[in-house]
């Protein structure tokens, strides 16, 4: 998937320095793409947004999941 003319954003609490972050794009067929902000030209993540709505909820809870990641991918 060419990615080359989406617009990457990142969390407003990001430091300038942009260290530990990630950013992300809205992507064609309704996919969010994330990547490091460390590493613009490396692997990119394609997922559905509930895939990243749920991925940040394991997260933010402390609660990994890859049942809970996965929901929502067809």
């Amino acid at each position: 998937m060419d990615l080359s003319n989406v617009a990457w954003r990142r969390s407003s609490r990001s430091t300038s320095s942009g260290g530990n972050c990630v950013e992300l794009a809205d992507a064609a067929d309704a996919l969010v793409a994330v990547r490091d902000s460390k590493d613009p030209a490396g692997p990119v993540l394609l997922l559905t947004r509930a895939a990243l709505r749920n991925a940040v909820q394991s997260a933010a809870t402390h609660q990994p999941s890859v049942t809970n990641v996965t929901a929502g991918y067809s």
